[in-house]
């Protein structure tokens, strides 16, 4: 049976159909669901087994990006997604807003289990602008989200995405293998003489687990790069897998982390 997964919508997130089609392609029962039928109880997060926070720009990030919503989740919430996450055949992820949702909420990196306790920020681009481009990023831990990952090309859009905590919590999340995706020099920013580390994120983090892996969160948008012909570079790639004789894949490399999530449940 293909696990059921909540992606959640409200107030200025805005990237939950494009999230819902990734899970459902991958084979789940994806639905959108409004916070505000979690609260009420119209939807219950005891019926789902993924739990998918998507990118936007929730609340304005008026108080700061995913602030709002994450205290919204903490006020209403806070009881039903700490039973959730407690459950080994659950999954989170949060991407881009969903992942300063995460960090805002304590739910990422949770060292010592300290679910709800805020240890690493989320701060403003080096740059002091937004950033709409693609990167590379490579991935480590084991999380079942990066599950046989190594490197891919996916786009990023924030202003506050330069990962920041002090130097003993970034030790324990280098020590711990907690660091599930980094930003590397690669195909994307080789072909657009880009800088690798786009944001100015201590190490060039991009993405995070907590110590059960269960809980991912990350940066750049794999549902951004659900297709092959998402990719910027994707007629140069064209020709040049045509002249090799090889296939030209539908799909694009950002697929593989939703594929990680449903097959989780196999």
């Amino acid at each position: 049976m293909s696990p059921k997964a909540l992606v959640l919508t409200g107030y200025g997130i805005n990237c939950e159909e494009e999230t819902q089609f990734a899970f459902a392609t991958a084979g789940a029962q994806a639905e959108v669901v409004h916070i505000n039928d979690l609260i009420d109880g119209t939807s219950k997060l005891t019926d789902y087994q993924i739990l998918a926070l998507p990118g936007g720009f929730s609340y304005g990030d008026d108080t700061g990006s995913g602030n709002a919503m994450a205290n919204r989740i903490r006020n209403h919430l806070w009881e039903a997604v700490r039973k959730f996450i407690e459950d080994d055949q659950h999954l989170v992820i949060g991407i881009c807003n969903g992942f300063q949702m995460l960090v805002n909420l304590g739910l990422l990196p949770a060292l010592d289990g300290a679910y709800g306790t805020r240890q690493v920020a989320l701060l403003d681009n080096t740059q002091a602008r937004f950033l709409n481009r693609w990167v590379d990023v490579e991935f480590a831990g084991t999380s079942p989200w990066v599950k046989s990952l190594k490197r891919m090309s996916m786009p990023i859009a924030h202003g506050e995405g330069r990962l920041y905590a002090p130097a003993e919590i970034i030790d324990r999340l280098e020590r711990q293998e907690l660091v599930a995706a980094r930003y590397v020099s690669g195909a994307i920013c080789d072909y657009q003489h880009l800088e690798h580390n786009p944001n100015g994120s201590i190490n060039a983090i991009a993405g995070l687990t907590d110590e059960t892996g269960r809980i991912l969160g990350m940066m750049p948008h794999p549902e951004r790069a659900m297709l092959f012909t998402h990719r910027p570079d994707w007629t140069l790639k064209r020709e040049q897998l045509k002249r090799a004789g090889k296939e030209i894949p539908d799909e694009g490399e950002g697929m593989k982390i939703f594929r990680n999530g449903v097959s989780y449940f196999a």
